[in-house]
């Protein structure tokens, strides 16, 4: 019988993914926006104390192998994976240039993000988790039926309503508008995830045209004047 994680992403893949996509350009505006709400930790006081999880010690060691519970656990049950899925999928569809964004494993990595105990990515934590029952709540009251159950039409319905934010719309004071809100934070902040998980992928490069430090198949010659001067002509 497979074991329950045998799809998902490895850790020591997820970790060195993390760091390069914090690294970044594609996240590093996200990290850096008004919609992540980073911690403030007293003085003297570790990010490891700060977390409410068993202690990490170190960072992690990216030569070893980790299995799943190892370092931090992870947070998705099975319907958020699914549900987060979905979502990757929704933002990155596969297409004729690169698989979609759950085939690469975004929602793993996604979960990864929100489990580690570091302030950058706490407040991806708090908008994420509050944002995928407020998700399946509107879903239901709309369709009757969860997001990852919808109809791909009723999907990309839902999806686009949450996607356009009007900066110049009063804000609606009304539980139901501060709830539609806090899903458009939500969807902006999954949305940057996303991207930033799938293009910090071989296929997501490959996608953009990005090539990387590669030998190209003809190099020009150097001038027959300069090799000369350097003795290797």
């Amino acid at each position: 019988m497979n074991s329950p994680f045998s799809d998902r992403l490895d850790r020591r893949s997820a970790l060195k993914w993390m760091g390069a996509a914090a690294a970044s350009a594609v996240l590093k505006p996200h990290l850096l926006g008004t919609d992540v709400v980073a911690p403030t930790l007293e003085p003297g006081i570790t990010i490891a104390e700060h977390w409410d999880g068993p202690g990490y010690g170190a960072d992690p060691d990216l030569v070893k192998e980790y299995a799943p519970g190892d370092l931090w656990p992870l947070t998705f049950d099975e319907h958020q994976r699914r549900t987060a899925a979905v979502l990757c999928d929704l933002i990155i569809p596969a297409d004729e240039l690169s698989p979609s964004a759950s085939d690469l494993k975004v929602h793993d990595f996604i979960d990864e993000w929100i489990s580690s105990p570091y302030p950058q990515q706490a407040g991806d934590r708090k908008a994420i988790l509050e944002g995928l029952p407020q998700l399946d709540a509107l879903s239901q009251s709309l369709y009757g039926k969860v997001f990852a159950d919808l109809l791909a039409s009723q999907h990309t319905a839902l999806c686009d309503e949450l996607g356009v934010v009007d900066p110049n719309v009063e804000l609606d004071p009304s539980e139901e508008g501060k709830t539609k809100r806090s899903l458009q934070n939500f969807f902006r902040i999954f949305r940057n995830l996303t991207a930033g998980g799938f293009y910090t992928t071989p296929e997501g490069w490959k996608d953009v045209g990005y090539t990387g430090n590669v030998v190209l198949a003809a190099q020009p010659k150097p001038p027959v004047d300069l090799l000369k001067r350097l003795g290797v002509e």
